[in-house]
């Protein structure tokens, strides 16, 4: 938000422009004001130094007020949406400040008010949004140590509440909802931490909970909120309070189009905290882009809401058996017969009618809005005949409201393919209305007016040399030469003389002249009055509009599970009241969707019986795949889709936890290890009996036998206290005579074997892929390092430590060494590669020279250099 810029305490040294601009301004202080000049917004002194330095846009000074230059930059009118999305994007906010008056009728400068202001969390413009994501207002408010969240998304107007015992949970939520921005209290700065996106501080008696319950029953027009289920949210409703009366003051609106509240809760849906949702790389990868994620495989919805519904439903699984196999259900009738192919046909030409509605209730939709929305409303209607034709029964298609009247109305109202803004007319069919018909077809039929008139007043009068004529300057005229003149008609008036000639004009001439001359004008005035009460009549079905859209947009994501149940070969998964989790030929969607080799699948199993397994096997031999894929699956079950298994049964789950990779922090002065042990710790104090847990070299950010320490204790507290359904891959080969102790603990392992290349006499190693029971051999890390390409002489020498290290201990299991049989480590030692390695003589052994191509041949030198490196 830009600083707050005085104004000078003496206006009347200003010219009047800027006066004005100063008054609005103060009205505005915390806002970027866009000033309507003409045809583009102008912005002043620190706002237009703001503005070019953000926009890198060029800043000037342009005449004086006050005796002093003003300095000033600009953006075109035309192009504001694109420098808006830039400018809000950092995190401004910016007052949009329009010509209201008439420029003909005023006296000094146009009359002008701030029409709206765009900030990060209010947006609606289909221009500044990004299609597939939502853009959330929240605001938290804390007391005794609970918080109270509200979240709005203005562009669909979804508004919800949660409560949390404790900043965890809190943190969570807002890792998931990602709010453009925040609203918190001013006595609550200690909360600034919890987002990066803009803040606004708000007074903290707006927080007050009985003005805010005042303010939430007034605009639901309700006399209490359990209807809504949130009568007990006390600092949830204190915090939807105040996002709503920010979204009103920013919008000057009263939001028609937010219509419910709705309560969500942890009970509702699996818990999945930040780390778990990053390490498993839902929406986005761990390098925060869009690609290798699980939405990327499993998205093919055809719409955008679909498409952001979509990633709500993976953000949120459900905890319910109930609500999934409902989806489920769902899921298997569209399914039957390929239903979801013509499905999605339809579906691939509705628009965005969910940001569309909101438009409209806001009454900013333009012209191909409209028509967007009587496409989607006519697809809707098919979908719905379709569906009922199929004998496909489904709860939501009752919510589909196509709303015939409303099509029929925008087919008679807008022409085929508007264009986008109503600004220079040519919106409103012809036919739609009477007069403007008239008026259009006054200035279009000029001409043949003009020739039945000559035609009609030749007959009459007798005078053949009678012309009717137009031009700019003296508009329509009846001309006779100056022989004849004296026979005009006593009703014609002279208007000019010329040479040869007299121009005459008659009542009806003048009246049609006055029609003609201002037709134009009236039309494009009468054609914008039409428009914005089009929009206003079909403001009214602002709810049934919403209905729709919401029944849409699930139903397109059902169908896209069906479709990805159908070409992805995925089993629908069945759900137990007995804990555990079996899992028959597991697949890893991301892996298996992006590998250009089968995949291997894997099963699982995990019960009371066997809660845990103790992972072991060398690096990239599938340990973290193995258990991702089990979080995915889980995952992916609870939210109604089918799983890439041949089968899959899962007892109760009520969060799953994952700590996977490594990472620092060092914004917040957190080294790798202590992000590890602080995202360990979260599962130790959270995670429960029907917790899914996924641990990944617990310890390995320290010193061997600390690690060792820590990683033991932290397996032997899930086990035994927590009881949690634990995965724990390790590299520690002592964690697996764990399994002494407990009955319900195993051993499982990712195998590799190694041979000698015959050619080369090199040493190979491929991995298996497959688990198997009990623990690995070997860890293979040397091996492996290899693969990578560590040089010769670090491989030899590691293999001499590692065997002097099998046989003496290291310095921490060994009070003293004996240097004299401490391995010699010479990197000399080691004989460098032959200027031509193996792999280069294999390669020209198996070419012919005389069958290359000169392409081809320049190909093969490339390899052979790339193969010597």
């Amino acid at each position: 938000m830009t600083k707050q810029e005085a104004a000078p305490q003496n206006l009347e040294h200003h010219t009047p422009m800027m006066r004005q601009y100063w008054r609005l301004k103060q009205d505005h202080k915390e806002y970027m004001l866009f000033y309507r000049m003409g045809d583009f917004y102008e912005l002043f002194y620190d706002d237009a130094k703001r503005a070019a330095e953000l926009l890198d846009i060029t800043l000037t000074k342009r005449g004086s007020s006050a005796g002093e230059p003003i300095p000033m930059a600009g953006v075109p009118f035309h192009a504001v949406d694109s420098y808006l999305a830039r400018i809000v994007k950092l995190g401004e906010s910016v007052a949009i400040c329009e010509q209201v008056g008439d420029p003909a009728t005023s006296k000094g400068p146009v009359e002008r008010k701030v029409v709206r202001i765009v900030t990060p969390g209010t947006l609606y413009d289909e221009n500044l949004l990004d299609a597939l994501s939502e853009n959330i207002l929240a605001s938290v408010y804390k007391k005794n140590n609970h918080f109270g969240l509200a979240c709005l998304d203005m562009a669909s107007g979804r508004f919800w509440l949660s409560e949390f015992e404790d900043e965890l949970g809190l943190q969570a939520e807002l890792h998931r909802v990602k709010p453009a921005e925040l609203l918190l209290a001013d006595n609550q700065q200690n909360l600034s931490h919890l987002v990066k996106s803009s803040i606004q501080w708000q007074p903290d008696w707006e927080f007050d909970y009985e003005q805010n319950l005042t303010k939430l029953l007034e605009h639901f027009k309700v006399k209490s909120l359990a209807s809504f289920g949130c009568e007990d949210y006390r600092l949830a409703v204190s915090a939807a309070g105040v996002v709503l009366d920010y979204a009103k003051k920013t919008q000057l609106n009263a939001l028609p189009h937010i219509r419910m509240l709705q309560r969500l809760s942890d009970t509702d849906h699996l818990v999945l905290d930040p780390a778990t949702r990053k390490n498993l790389e839902l929406t986005e990868n761990i390098q925060g882009q869009q690609h290798n994620t699980l939405f990327e495989v499993m998205n093919s919805t055809k719409t955008v809401m679909g498409g952001r519904l979509l990633k709500r439903w993976l953000h949120s699984p459900l905890s319910k058996n109930v609500s999934v196999e409902k989806r489920q259900e769902a899921v298997s009738a569209l399914k039957t017969d390929l239903i979801y192919s013509e499905l999605q046909t339809s579906l691939s030409e509705i628009a965005d009618i969910e940001r569309i509605v909101t438009r409209l209730a806001l009454g900013s939709a333009n012209p191909r809005d409209l028509k967007r929305l009587q496409i989607g409303l006519g697809k809707s209607a098919e979908i719905k005949d379709y569906l009922s034709q199929q004998n496909v029964s489904l709860s939501l298609v009752d919510s589909i409201e196509p709303l015939p009247e409303v099509q029929q109305l925008l087919n008679k109202a807008i022409i085929e393919q508007p264009p986008m803004v109503i600004r220079d007319g040519g919106v409103i069919a012809e036919g739609y209305h009477q007069e403007l018909d008239e008026l259009r077809n006054l200035a279009n039929d000029a001409s043949d007016f003009m020739l039945q008139l000559e035609q009609r007043e030749k007959e009459r009068s007798g005078i053949n040399t009678l012309k009717v004529g137009y031009n700019r300057v003296h508009g329509f005229y009846i001309e006779i030469s100056r022989a004849q003149s004296d026979m005009a008609p006593a009703e014609y008036i002279r208007r000019q003389t010329l040479k040869n000639a007299e121009r005459f004009i008659t009542p009806e001439l003048k009246e049609y002249e006055e029609k003609v001359l201002s037709s134009k004008t009236r039309a494009l005035t009468l054609e914008k009055r039409l428009y914005e009460e089009l929009v206003q009549q079909l403001q009214e079905f602002v709810p049934s509009i919403q209905n729709t859209a919401t029944a849409i947009a699930e139903l397109d994501v059902l169908a896209c599970f069906a479709e990805r149940a159908e070409n992805l070969n995925l089993a629908r998964p069945t759900f137990s009241d007995k804990p555990g989790i079996k899992i028959t030929a597991g697949r890893h969607p991301v892996v298996e969707y992006h590998s250009k080799e089968p995949f291997i699948p894997n099963s699982l199993e995990l019960s009371p019986q066997r809660r845990s397994l103790i992972i072991t096997g060398p690096n990239m031999g599938g340990k973290s795949t193995y258990m991702r894929q089990a979080a995915l699956i889980t995952l992916l079950a609870y939210t109604g889709a089918f799983v890439p298994a041949e089968s899959a049964e899962l007892g109760p789950i009520d969060r799953i936890f994952t700590r996977i990779g490594a990472s620092d922090d060092l914004a917040s002065g957190r080294s790798t290890f202590m992000v590890e042990m602080s995202e360990t710790a979260n599962i130790l104090n959270n995670a429960t009996a029907n917790s899914l847990v996924l641990l990944d070299e617990i310890g390995r950010g320290t010193s061997t036998f600390d690690g060792l320490a820590l990683a033991s204790a932290t397996m032997r507290y899930i086990h035994e206290k927590l009881n949690s359904l634990t995965l724990f891959a390790t590299h520690y080969f002592e964690l697996t005579q764990q399994i002494q102790e407990w009955a319900d603990c195993a051993n499982v392992h990712f195998g590799a074997s190694e041979f000698e290349s015959k050619q080369t006499g090199a040493t190979k190693l491929v991995f298996s892929h497959q688990v198997a029971e009990g623990p690995a051999s070997q860890s293979y890390g040397i091996q492996v390092a290899q693969l990578a390409g560590l040089p010769k002489a670090v491989i030899h020498n590691a293999k001499a430590l590692l065997s002097y290290f099998e046989q003496n201990g290291t310095h921490e299991t060994s009070s003293s060494i004996n240097n004299d049989v401490m391995p010699q480590l010479d990197l000399l030692d080691v004989e460098e590669p032959e200027p031509a390695s193996n792999e280069a003589l294999e390669l020209l052994e198996s070419i012919t020279p005389d069958d290359l191509s000169p392409r081809e041949a320049l190909e093969l030198l490339y390899k052979l250099k790339e193969s010597l490196k």
